[in-house]
């Protein structure tokens, strides 16, 4: 009886492990013909751009940095834009020359390297954008400290600013070692004078985990402060399993495997497709910064340079609690600052809102012993779009409230990962008020018809691309820089 018995659970489960094997089988097959089933893959996404800077380019200064990116944007011009096919000459193709998305139809290409100097610097500041993205985004706010004495280098990161295909070969190698040069090249510039480092998104993990590697590395120049955009400090640990979406591509020889999304390339300074090696890095980069911070004592920590992060409370990219708790919490106390910003707080949206930061908030504004400030901006109340501050200083209980200029626009609940470092004025990203572009718009675009129709999601055209309270981020980056007059 006894055998029988063993020999029935024993059949059960080899059924059991082989449906499950057989499922999984059935999960990942699908999941490969939806994948491949997506739009073909377009010179873009497999052009051949090897004059790309990397960690073990033969290239020791900045000036042979720029030389190398001239080189860069040679072959794109060749290998790209000439071999563009007729039916994808579209009004709005970033790689159809003449277009309205082409970037040279703007004044000044901001997708290359670019540098803001001053007769008399009092501070140098490197500017280091997100993934996917280009100096454009952080162009503005290099003016403005350009305009104060700041001696200004904007970083065309690794693997950016050409075209998506980059960022399926980039490493963070890569990327760490363009930001050392270009911190080098600012140090042999402006001698003991402060440096500063401003990171947007995953500019501003580089930005700390550059700063981690000063801590070490006594060759490297120091850090006088970080300003940091919607920092990519922490991301979801599913984002571990992404690359092997690529790797079963390179077994299986399908390309577009290797691509999280394709999507149509119509923003000038910022690729619509995104690779699955792009997400694998942010990942390997945030979690690199949290094992180097495991290994810091007490003394070292105190040796952190100071920080200023600004963030929306609500993100789709990124989250409060692991800028908090993978950052902020970590330093002891040493003049770091973090700035929120709440959603609109009318009663209006009330009803439609499907998840509320304001316990967060709250949280963190009530806590006493937090070794760093905490500013929120916020509605005035419920009935009104004005903005006041709530401030409260590193170990103190108290919070002081502070009326501003500034109000929520109408229409607009919430700010976004994207937002942050844009001007509402910004030509190609701006609100309403926007300057005048010298090609498409991109800040108001709200097409209109039938769901699940257009390749760009309804969802991506009304996500806002500029910050209205904007003056205020700009102003405290140069208050924290020592630059107000």
């Amino acid at each position: 009886m006894r055998k029988r018995v063993f020999g029935l659970f024993r059949r059960v489960v080899k059924a059991v492990v082989y449906g499950l094997i057989g499922g999984f089988t059935v999960l990942i097959i699908g999941a490969v013909l939806f994948l491949n089933s997506r739009p073909e893959l377009k010179v873009w996404h497999e052009a051949d751009l090897d004059a790309e800077f990397t960690a073990d380019s033969p290239v020791h200064s900045f000036e042979e940095y720029l030389a190398l990116e001239e080189r860069l944007f040679a072959q794109l011009e060749d290998r790209v834009y000439e071999q563009v096919q007729p039916a994808d000459q579209y009004a709005i193709n970033r790689y159809s020359s003449g277009s309205l998305s082409d970037p040279a139809r703007w004044p000044t290409n901001w997708n290359h390297s670019f540098e803001l100097t001053v007769a008399s610097p009092r501070v140098g500041v490197l500017l280091l954008h997100g993934m996917s993205d280009s100096p454009y985004s952080l162009h503005s706010l290099g003016q403005r400290l350009q305009a104060s004495g700041a001696s200004v280098l904007g970083l065309r990161i690794p693997g950016h600013g050409t075209a998506p295909v980059g960022l399926t070969r980039v490493s963070r190698e890569d990327m760490a070692a363009a930001v050392q040069l270009a911190m080098r090249h600012l140090r042999d510039t402006l001698g003991d004078k402060p440096i500063y480092i401003v990171g947007y998104s995953n500019g501003a993990a580089l930005a700390v985990h550059y700063a981690l590697s000063a801590l070490d590395d006594p060759g490297l120049p120091p850090v006088s402060g970080l300003v940091l955009f919607s920092p990519a400090i922490g991301v979801s640990p599913a984002a571990a399993f992404a690359v092997w979406q690529s790797r079963l591509g390179h077994l299986l020889g399908l390309k577009k495997l290797e691509w999280n999304s394709l999507l149509p390339e119509y923003d000038p300074f910022k690729y619509g497709s995104f690779a699955v090696n792009a997400g694998d890095l942010v990942y390997r980069l945030t979690t690199e910064i949290q094992s180097r911070f495991d290994t810091l004592g007490e003394a070292d920590l105190k040796r952190f340079p100071r920080v200023l992060a600004f963030q929306s409370a609500v993100d789709g990219t990124v989250s409060v609690k692991d800028l908090v708790h993978g950052l902020f919490e970590r330093l002891p106390a040493g003049g770091h600052e973090l700035v929120l910003f709440d959603i609109n707080r009318l009663s209006e949206f009330e009803y439609l809102l499907a998840k509320d930061p304001g316990p967060q908030l709250d949280a963190l504004l009530g806590n006493a012993g937090l070794s760093f400030a905490v500013s929120v901006v916020t509605n005035r109340d419920t009935m009104s779009r004005d903005i006041v501050i709530r401030h409260k200083e590193a170990g103190d209980a108290e919070v002081t409230t502070t009326a501003t200029e500034f109000s929520w626009p109408e229409h607009v609940y919430s700010l976004s990962h994207i937002a942050l470092p844009i001007p509402a004025q910004d030509p190609l990203y701006g609100g309403p008020d926007a300057g005048k572009s010298s090609g498409v718009r991109l800040g108001n675009l709200a097409f209109r018809g039938e769901r699940g129709v257009l390749r760009v999601s309804a969802s991506d055209m009304l996500r806002i691309r500029w910050n209205p309270f904007y003056p205020y981020l700009e102003q405290k980056a140069q208050d924290f820089m020592r630059l107000t007059p």
